[in-house]
């Protein structure tokens, strides 16, 4: 499985971003897709994560700023971002989890400003 995220980039605080997350490959081991992020310094962090069955759960920090959703047609998941904060600014990833282990899309950069 290869994931490829896109739609970071450069916004003020209180802005919003869109994140696409899309997957190429045998899919059908995936059970469930998620968003992490790594600030500078920082370790990687769950954002939040969708099950195959559609049920979201989500980081603290994430709640009622952040939704996560998926196009199952099109084998893509998104991260709507909204209310950013400077804190928020992170490399973020993509991640499918399967039976057979766990894979990782390149990342792509958020950076929020004041």
């Amino acid at each position: 499985v290869q994931l490829q995220a896109f739609g970071g980039g450069l916004v003020q605080a209180g802005g919003s971003l869109r994140l696409s997350c899309s997957a190429d490959g045998n899919m059908a081991g995936i059970y469930g897709m998620g968003w992490y992020r790594q600030a500078p310094g920082k370790q990687r962090e769950l954002v939040a994560s969708m099950t195959l069955d559609g049920m979201a759960n989500y980081k603290d920090f994430a709640k009622g700023r952040f939704t996560i959703s998926r196009d199952n047609a099109k084998n893509t998941l998104f991260l709507q971002m909204n209310n950013l904060e400077p804190e928020d600014t992170a490399v973020y990833y993509c991640q499918a989890s399967s039976a057979s282990g766990v894979y990782w899309g390149q990342g792509t950069l958020v950076t929020v400003f004041s």
